[in-house]
């Protein structure tokens, strides 16, 4: 007799080390009026997550709770009210929180069709890392080409998308990132930058001498001043999380209230030079549908470039899910380039 399917899901029960994590098992959920039932095939860690267990994320739940900002898998089941053409389809979903489990229950208008033939670890690289690589880039930054473009951490699950997508886009592409990944960058069409060697702010002077057109910065701290400093007049700096303080003590909600300030007053100096923060979430409090409209047209943007052969989802390392915690030490290195995926 065939034994029956089985939830597995990886829990985060309070501020741990990684081997903190807990593997659970339970019963396989269904799924309600207007949701799918989905079959994982590839979750990933984030940098959400790194936070999340230090309880330094901006808007994180209470413990416990199942980590994974996003996921790709295939529908097993329709609930209510639910296209029934949806079973059998492999999709990707933006959850947040929830995705490190075998089996995961979204609202079916939260869901993105992958292209047939599309891996599922590789669509998984491009879910929230694409979808805000292509965000910041096209929506936010409206890079064009033959501008210069700077990229902190070009060598992450964001920043290695990123770098793609704007050279696809005809820019020139500047990328920070330690010594070793420097070679990897240079395939890609980019001019690396050691972030470790000194002062990068005079080595980019060197390589762009009247300043970047955008900055695409995940640092925080006194990186985000150096890099509103470095844009050229009509440049655009975009800032989108606050990695510097991933290990501070004390209130989460600062770093990022910070950052808010800082961009809010940049926009008042009269230099022409624009700042924005970004969150992959902005806008759907006040507008869901819309919010829904715009991620499914720019995930689909993100699997096109992908099938055109202008972004190669780097995938530094898949682990079952039942080794979460091996991998996300391992995404913590900070030693890998691209994801580090989960499968079932």
């Amino acid at each position: 007799m065939q034994r029956a399917a089985q939830l597995v899901k990886v829990v985060l029960p309070g501020r741990v080390e990684p081997e903190g994590l807990e593997v659970r098992y339970g019963a396989v959920p269904s799924a309600g009026p207007g949701q799918v039932a989905i079959g994982m095939e590839a979750t990933g860690v984030s940098f959400a997550e790194q936070q999340m267990r230090r309880g330094r994320y901006f808007d994180q739940p209470p413990f416990p709770f199942v980590p994974g900002y996003d996921l790709v898998g295939t529908v097993l089941e329709t609930g209510e009210g639910v296209d029934h053409a949806l079973t059998g389809k492999r999709v990707a979903a933006l959850v947040k929180t929830g995705g490190w489990a075998s089996h995961v229950v979204a609202d079916a208008a939260d869901v993105v069709e992958v292209p047939p033939g599309v891996e599922a670890a590789e669509a998984e690289a491009l879910v929230v890392n694409g979808l805000t690589a292509w965000q910041m880039l096209h929506r936010t930054a409206r890079v064009r080409a033959g501008q210069t473009v700077l990229v902190h951490g070009a060598n992450g699950g964001v920043g290695s998308v990123l770098v793609q997508l704007a050279r696809a886009a005809g820019a020139r592409v500047l990328g920070t990132a330690s010594a070793r990944h420097h070679d990897a960058l240079r395939e890609l069409g980019v001019l690396p930058v050691d972030y470790r060697a000194g002062d990068v702010p005079a080595r980019v002077r060197e390589l762009a001498p009247d300043g970047v057109d955008a900055v695409f910065d995940h640092v925080g701290g006194r990186s985000v001043t150096d890099s509103w400093r470095l844009l050229a007049p009509g440049g655009t700096l975009v800032s989108y999380g606050s990695a510097a303080t991933r290990d501070d003590q004390g209130s989460k909600q600062w770093p990022v209230l910070k950052l808010l300030g800082r961009v809010q007053l940049w926009n008042l100096l009269p230099n022409g030079r624009r700042a924005h923060f970004y969150n992959v979430w902005a806008g759907r409090a006040f507008g869901r549908d819309r919010f829904r409209a715009r991620l499914r047209a720019d995930l689909t943007e993100v699997f096109a470039a992908l099938q055109r052969g202008e972004v190669t989802p780097r995938i530094a390392a898949r682990l079952p899910l039942t080794r979460a915690a091996e991998a996300l030490r391992l995404a913590e290195s900070g030693t890998v380039v691209g994801k580090v995926v989960l499968t079932p």
